[in-house]
């Protein structure tokens, strides 16, 4: 199948091709989203495969994260340092429409692959570039890593509980939500090109893309003059109560009351209705001002129930509320299955797994079927070969002078 296949079909990116240099989490889910919405995404590696593959066992090329973020793509390796590997790039870029990296700012520009390099070559293309502080400004050289993003943006700072020091929140929040990022600044740029026919250098860095998270603590600062504490489960700003997770007789639930209206249920709901009209609880800011007074009369109640059972009760009153669930049962999650969100594929290294589609849906358009991640340069024929055409003995001479 040449690399720019099917461009009619009833998919939003049918006949975009991305060259995709993205390694570790944030690159790599960006153009999962693509891929997911019908790009034809090369993966392009070099000849030892990405980063995260080295973190799999002996004799693997494949771990979860690379099998769940890097489906429905094609994988091919290049030496970038080799000039018939840039040579190679080139060729690939006159065809494509989207080239995105995730590298130090600069490692491009030395490699002669950068932003300025490619768009003489296309000026169609758009080139996506994601960092952690950005390619321009004093900090732009700082190593970053998602722990490190979560220190410097302040994330830390506001996680944990008050007596503990600062915390890193458990899932890798900051690559994730940079790979966002990228993907909407792509499709903008995408946008755009339908108007004027030229690309653009889009970038994201991590730093940035997280700000916002902050909000209920910068309120907090704003409203205080104070540094926002860690807060544990409460609401970073310390405003708004019950908000919290609460002890089951089985487990935790997280409730988080945000009108009064939801506060009168939890009462009836609680069998303690006297405690709608009682003036510590009238209102969110008066519960707010009792937090402890308030924490204590629910997890008064949930301690008495199982988890299931709380959630079951609050879902009756229109309560916000959730049992706080393990990897494994969210993983196994019915909803997400019967949405299609999550499917269990057969992965040639890892046999039967998990993995998620997109989050994204844009009704009425075909679904991309789920194909599994691809191997280091399992597709190098098909895309050295089909789509540019070089020869048998050509590709063999590329290999040979460790190009590919």
């Amino acid at each position: 199948m040449p690399a720019d296949a099917h461009p009619t079909e009833n998919r939003p990116l049918a006949g975009i091709t991305v060259l995709d240099f993205g390694q570790i989490y944030q690159g790599p889910y960006c153009t999962l989203l693509l891929a997911k919405a019908g790009a034809n995404v090369i993966k392009i590696e070099p000849l030892t495969g990405e980063p995260l593959r080295r973190r799999a066992v002996t004799g693997q090329s494949t771990t979860l994260p690379v099998a769940m973020l890097n489906a429905n793509k094609r994988a091919i390796t290049l030496n970038l340092k080799h000039e018939r590997g840039r040579a190679l790039l080139f060729e690939m870029v006159r065809r494509a429409d989207v080239l995105l990296e995730n590298f130090a700012p600069g490692v491009m520009d030395k490699l002669g692959v950068g932003w300025s390099v490619l768009h003489q070559i296309n000026p169609a293309l758009v080139y996506a570039t994601g960092t952690g502080y950005g390619i321009t400004g004093p900090d732009r050289d700082n190593l970053a890593m998602d722990l490190t993003i979560q220190a410097v943006s302040g994330i830390m700072s506001v996680t944990g509980f008050p007596d503990s020091p600062p915390l890193k929140a458990g899932p890798t929040l900051v690559d994730y939500m940079g790979g966002i990022h990228l993907y909407g600044g792509i499709m903008t740029a995408l946008f755009e090109r339908t108007r004027t026919g030229k690309g653009r250098l889009v970038e994201v860095a991590m730093q940035e893309a997280v700000y916002c998270s902050m909000a209920s603590s910068m309120e907090y600062y704003y409203r205080t003059g104070k540094i926002p504490p860690r807060t544990g489960n409460h609401q970073s700003a310390l405003s708004s109560a019950p908000y919290n997770v609460y002890e089951t007789n089985d487990g935790h639930v997280a409730i988080n009351v945000v009108t009064d209206g939801h506060w009168r249920n939890l009462c009836v709901a609680m069998g303690r209705e006297e405690l709608a009209d009682d003036p510590r609880f009238l209102t969110a800011r008066a519960r707010a001002d009792h937090m402890e007074e308030t924490d204590a009369a629910v997890s008064a109640w949930t301690r008495t129930l199982g988890k299931m059972e709380i959630f079951a009760i609050t879902s009756k009153y229109r309560i916000p509320c959730a049992p706080v669930r393990n990897v494994a049962e969210v993983m196994h999650d019915p909803h997400m299955h019967g949405r299609g969100m999550l499917e269990w594929i057969d992965h040639p290294e890892l046999g039967r797994i998990v993995v998620p589609t997109t989050p994204l849906r844009i009704h009425g358009t075909d679904k991309v079927p789920t194909t599994p991640s691809p191997l280091v340069g399992q597709h190098n024929q098909e895309i050295y070969g089909d789509w540019l055409g070089l020869s048998d003995a050509e590709i063999a001479e590329l290999k040979r002078q460790e190009v590919i």
